[in-house]
């Protein structure tokens, strides 16, 4: 059967619950993570933010609407309602605040294993285009993980990106728990071996001309290295808004 994909904001508790159950399967049974609200009878990731966040889901209507992807979504707005962004527990995001731009925080994004590589993909950031321009969003920004806590094991991926990624000194937000990203000299790096190790989301954002932030956090409680990554849609090239625009028309 052809899959027919459909892109939506979930838009009850129903549809909250969808997605929360693909987080548990990728970030709870795949990758090990875990959380003080996270319910393993059920097999829902949730957290205390999931109320204030807009739920982007991608759906495969040749499957009864089944929820194969889904992103959240927090606009300044409604960090303001929340009490903080939720990436604010792991970066000082005050260059961000004070930038005077139009904000909109990104978390959760993942497919169910057997759509990734495929069409599922440009659904989602064509979901994610059309909910910038209907936002007027200028900045997105979230954390976005490596798998596993072994810092030195990252020590090419992490240092690539702080050489060559690094966010400008006005949108740059500072790791909390500080663990330095600069971990080997740029003469060292094999940028080919590095970019090997990052994963498909971060490597999607720097096309994009995405930036990150300064420091890593290690999580330990969902088993990742997370990188805080920048977008300003105003410093995008051509070339980079190009692909933007047709990954939202695919």
């Amino acid at each position: 059967m052809t899959e027919a994909f459909s892109v939506r904001l979930a838009k009850d508790e129903a549809d909250i619950a969808a997605a929360q159950r693909l987080r548990y399967d990728v970030f709870v049974t795949e990758l090990g993570g875990d959380g003080a609200l996270v319910d393993h009878e059920a097999r829902l990731e949730r957290d205390r933010f999931d109320p204030f966040f807009d739920h982007l889901l991608v759906c495969d209507d040749s499957k009864g609407g089944a929820v194969v992807g889904v992103y959240r979504l927090l606009r300044d707005d409604q960090a303001a309602v929340a009490g903080q962004f939720y990436s604010e527990d792991e970066y000082d995001l005050t260059a961000l605040r004070t930038s005077g731009r139009r904000l909109l925080e990104l978390g959760r994004s993942c497919l169910h294993r057997d759509y990734r590589g495929g069409a599922a993909m440009f659904h989602l950031w064509q979901g994610l285009a059309g909910y910038v321009l209907d936002h007027g969003i200028e900045v997105l920004f979230g954390v976005a993980s490596f798998h596993g806590t072994d810092v030195d094991k990252l020590a090419e991926p992490l240092s690539l990106l702080h050489h060559r990624h690094l966010a400008p000194p006005e949108l740059r937000p500072r790791a909390r728990a500080f663990q330095s990203m600069n971990l080997l000299a740029e003469d060292q790096i094999d940028r080919r071996r590095a970019m090997l190790q990052v994963p498909a989301l971060i490597k999607a954002y720097l096309r994009l001309g995405g930036c990150v932030g300064e420091g890593a956090f290690v999580d330990q409680s969902f088993n990742t290295v997370d990188v805080c990554l920048v977008m300003d849609t105003a410093r995008m090239t051509d070339r980079q808004r190009a692909l933007y625009t047709q990954e939202r028309a695919t």
